[in-house]
C-alpha cells in the first residue's frame, strides 16, 4: 500500500463517479441493444450488422489485411 494519506471523500467521489458512468454504460448498452432488435424488426440481421460495426472501426488497411488472410484461409480450406 502507498503511505499516502486516503482522503474519504475523496475516495467517497471516486466510486460515485464509477458508478455514475456503470449506469450510463447500461444505459447506452441498453440503447443498443434496442437500435439491433428495431433493426430485426424491419428484416436486417442484427448479426451481421455487428460484424459490420467491428469492421468500420479498424483502420483500412488493417481491415484489408485481414480481409486478405481471411480469403487465403478461405481458399485453402475449399469455402467460397
Amino acid at each position: 500500500m502507498s503511505d499516502a494519506p486516503v482522503s474519504d471523500d475523496q475516495l467517497r467521489l471516486f466510486i460515485e463517479r464509477i458508478e455514475r458512468l456503470e449506469e450510463e454504460k447500461k444505459g447506452i448498452s441498453d440503447d443498443i441493444r434496442d437500435v439491433y432488435l428495431e433493426s430485426k424488426s424491419q428484416g436486417y440481421d442484427p448479426k451481421i450488422m455487428r460484424q459490420i460495426v467491428r469492421l468500420r472501426k479498424l483502420p483500412p488497411h488493417d481491415r484489408k489485411e485481414m480481409e486478405a488472410i481471411l480469403d487465403i484461409y478461405k481458399n485453402a480450406l475449399g469455402i467460397d
